[in-house]
């Protein structure tokens, strides 16, 4: 792209994401509510809350599990049930009946879990038996973590088959793309860091082989999906759920390359970690990611209309995904195209609870 077009895009501009026509830059971050109903499937309350969003160019739905063994929270919901796939066929057949977008963002938890939330009372899975530091949220309070089990292969492939069946089960609710969740300490991060994988099989010990499930899950997707409509998330400076790397220039520099072989739809990287400079490993300049990936980069963090519009226009980015912003104003599109004033968000209800921090934030249309 010359430095001329580039000039002439904006946040409110179209965009091609693959295949996936997009009519403007601003994107809803995938964003844990913990709202999901009966068996962990959407309810109404859920349509409702993606429907008053779909004004945004894409959603990215929150983070939804492949299957029970990766819970590691209270109401995620899911997409391998029956019922969890009817309960997101009403969500996108909602969104798109407003003329929205929407991709599932799917994943597992990994060691971000606990055994009182899992089949049989189970350990947490991950790919070492290394347990993170902090708590936990359960069902039953907040408890310390435990030490996860160390994955089998067999384990392992059972995973990636359960991250193919998932990809179909989205192709089967309707969605318009999944994005594979290799981000913020869950499973597949805890595989790419040496800080939570100590294997000594394929699957451990140098970068390519702790990279080798993410690349084999995103290959299995793209089968289902076709590459132009899988996109990926990825942390590299991200500390969350006690994560670190010893070298994550070096991790992700190779990762990020070995993702341009799939033409992905996109590559969705947050940038959350690089206020606090060395809390997961060496800091390094994250535009490095931008200058490894040859395709649709998306980037995330603490973005306004007009910093995302500069990221754009300089070419640092090519759309921008926005979190609390879009929890708190459904129609975040039109505010910025308005230069609105928008609402500001409740922390206090980010996370469960009902309708109020929800669906009920107030429309420019409604003041």
């Amino acid at each position: 792209m010359t430095a001329m077009n580039q000039q002439t895009q904006s946040l409110l501009s179209p965009i091609e994401l693959g295949s996936i026509s997009l009519k403007n830059r601003v994107i809803m971050a995938p964003l844990t509510r913990n709202r999901a109903g009966e068996g962990l499937a959407p309810t109404d309350m859920n349509v409702e809350y993606y429907r008053q969003r779909a004004s945004a160019g894409l959603i990215i739905t929150e983070a939804t599990l492949i299957s029970a063994q990766g819970i590691g929270y209270p109401n995620t919901p899911g997409i391998y049930s029956k019922a969890q796939i009817e309960g997101w066929k009403k969500v996108t057949k909602a969104v798109h009946a407003e003329g929205g977008k929407i991709v599932l963002q799917i994943w597992h938890c990994g060691r971000v879990s606990h055994s009182s939330m899992l089949p049989g009372g189970m350990k947490p899975q991950a790919p070492s038996a290394i347990k993170p530091a902090g708590e936990v949220y359960t069902y039953e309070g907040i408890k310390p973590y435990e030490t996860p089990q160390e994955m089998t292969k067999d384990e392992i492939k059972q995973t990636i088959d359960d991250f193919r069946t998932a990809a179909y089960n989205a192709l089967t609710a309707g969605f318009d793309g999944v994005e594979v969740h290799s981000a913020n300490g869950y499973l597949l991060d805890q595989f790419l860091r040496d800080g939570s994988n100590q294997r000594t099989d394929e699957y451990g010990g140098s970068i390519e082989n702790r990279a080798r499930l993410t690349l084999e899950v995103v290959d299995e997707v793209c089968k289902i999906w076709g590459s132009d409509r899988v996109g990926i998330r990825l942390s590299p400076l991200q500390p969350f759920n006690d994560m670190k790397d010893s070298q994550p220039e070096k991790t992700f520099e190779y990762l990020i390359k070995a993702l341009n072989k799939f033409n992905l739809a996109y590559l969705h990287i947050t940038e959350m970690g690089a206020e606090n400079p060395g809390a997961a490993g060496p800091e390094f300049d994250l535009g490095l990611c931008r200058e490894w990936y040859q395709g649709t980069y998306m980037t995330n963090s603490e973005y306004n209309f007009d910093t995302a519009n500069v990221a754009i226009q300089s070419g640092d980015a090519d759309c921008i995904s926005f979190g609390k912003l879009f929890i708190a104003n459904p129609d975040l599109v039109e505010r910025f195209s308005t230069r609105a004033p928008l609402n500001t968000p409740d922390s206090d209800s980010f996370y469960g609870g009902d309708e109020h921090g929800y669906i009920d934030y107030p429309f420019l249309t409604e003041k």
